[in-house]
């Protein structure tokens, strides 16, 4: 975590709450640092608002499989399974299915 990554990101939402990079940008620094609770404010948000955005899925399928919450990531998981097959992205969907089984996995 780089607190000056963190405050310039900060900075970027606060100038255009909407950006989705600067927002997926500080989701991820959020879930990689202490302050990890954090994150999942940022990854709920573009779940709602920008639910076209494939990446968020397996980031924020993996933030909470770290967290315990299964099944709420293999909600987010599947669900961008389904995000992405709507728009062909192949490798997306490898990746997102690859965290799936992990996740199955780790739940026997």
């Amino acid at each position: 975590m780089d607190p000056a990554r963190i405050q310039f990101l900060e900075a970027a939402l606060a100038a255009n709450p909407d950006d989705r990079f600067a927002r997926y940008a500080l989701a991820m620094e959020l879930s990689q640092s202490t302050a990890s609770e954090g994150a999942w404010k940022h990854f709920e948000y573009l779940l709602k608002h920008h639910p076209d955005y494939a990446a968020t899925y397996l980031q924020a399928g993996v933030y909470l499989a770290r967290r315990g919450q299964s099944e709420e990531a293999r909600a987010v998981l599947k669900e961008g399974l389904d995000v992405t097959r709507n728009q062909g992205e192949a490798h997306a969907q490898h990746e997102l299915q690859e965290a799936l089984d992990e996740l199955d996995e780790n739940m026997k």
